[in-house]
Formats: structure tokens, C-alpha cells, sequence
């Protein structure tokens, strides 16, 4: 009997290490996700924005969106704190540094932020909304293996400023190209 509880008792801190190690994988940008799927993400896991509403989109184009003047890749522009202390997590992946949200910077979806192939590079940034297209920096991924859609250009307030669009709306439709 006595052996008995001691297996239960060791499974149930095997359980408990098993979450928290899968908590801890999930490093940066992570949150419960209402509407997260079994295929593109960690069940229940979401980057770390100011959504007023989730971001239940459908992923946007595919590749890596070359082309300019008006074209680009379709994604969904999110907002994102790249400060210490915020909502962004640890510090950007290309250069291991905070940055300051009135820079023009992004985090691309990992599979648009190429293994850092696109760090420190420009990106043309258009809106959907009314046309505006600014140009920022790469200086992050939004890490689409534990939590980020796939189609997510993440940046700072300055770029939603720049493109005269509200940050409370939580995301927008725009394309982008390098720059």
C-alpha cells in the first residue's frame, strides 16, 4: 500500500514538471490564447500584446514578401512593448537589447523573420486601412513555434503612429516588403 502512494505521488510531480517545463519553453510572448488551434501553435499560448480583442485571423500570405509599390505579403499588424518591463518579453532576438517603443521597429512571424536572416533590415509597411506605408526596422521574431499566429508583423507604437492609425484597435490588416 505504502508503495502504491509513493508511485502516485511520483506521478503527480512528474505531471507537474512536465507543465512547468512546457511553460518555460514558451519564453517569450506567451499568454492563454482564446483562439488558439492544435495546428499552428502551443495549445492555449499567445505572443504578449495590448489586444482589445483576441486575434482570431486567418494566416495572411506566404514567403517572404518581396515586391513593393503597394504589394507585399498580407499580415496582421499588432502592437507590442520592445521596452524593459513590457509586455514583449526578454530582450529582441537580433542583437539581445531592449528598444524603445518611439523607435520604428517589428518582430516578424518566425517564418517571415527567416532565422534572423531579416535582422537589422528594413521592411516597407503598408495599411490596409488608408494606404500610409512607413519603413522599420527588424530587430525581433514573434516566435510562431510557441504562441504567435503566423502572420503577425509585431511593432512598436511609433509605427502605428507613423501610419496615423490607434494602437487601442489591437491589430490591423497590412501588407509588407523588404524594404
Amino acid at each position: 500500500m505504502a508503495n502504491a502512494k509513493l508511485v502516485v505521488v511520483g506521478v503527480a510531480i512528474l505531471v507537474i514538471l512536465l507543465q512547468v517545463s512546457t511553460c518555460a519553453v514558451a519564453r517569450h510572448h506567451a499568454k492563454p490564447d482564446p483562439c488558439a488551434s492544435e495546428d499552428d501553435s502551443v495549445p492555449g499560448m499567445l505572443h504578449k500584446h495590448k489586444h482589445k480583442k483576441p486575434h482570431c485571423t486567418s494566416p495572411g500570405g506566404t514567403g517572404g514578401g518581396g515586391g513593393g509599390g503597394g504589394g507585399g505579403t498580407a499580415g496582421v499588424m499588432t502592437v507590442n512593448g520592445f521596452e524593459k518591463g513590457q509586455e514583449g518579453g526578454p530582450p529582441s532576438e537580433c542583437d539581445g537589447k531592449f528598444h524603445s517603443n518611439k523607435d520604428m521597429i517589428v518582430a516578424l512571424s518566425t517564418r517571415w523573420y527567416a532565422g534572423g536572416r531579416r535582422c537589422g533590415k528594413m521592411i516597407n509597411i503598408t495599411s490596409k486601412h488608408n494606404g500610409r506605408t512607413v519603413q522599420a526596422k527588424v530587430v525581433d521574431e514573434c516566435d510562431s513555434n510557441h504562441g504567435c499566429k503566423t502572420n503577425i508583423v509585431d511593432t512598436s507604437e511609433a509605427v502605428w503612429k507613423a501610419l496615423g492609425l490607434d494602437s487601442n484597435i489591437g491589430e490591423v490588416p497590412v501588407t509588407w516588403s523588404d524594404a
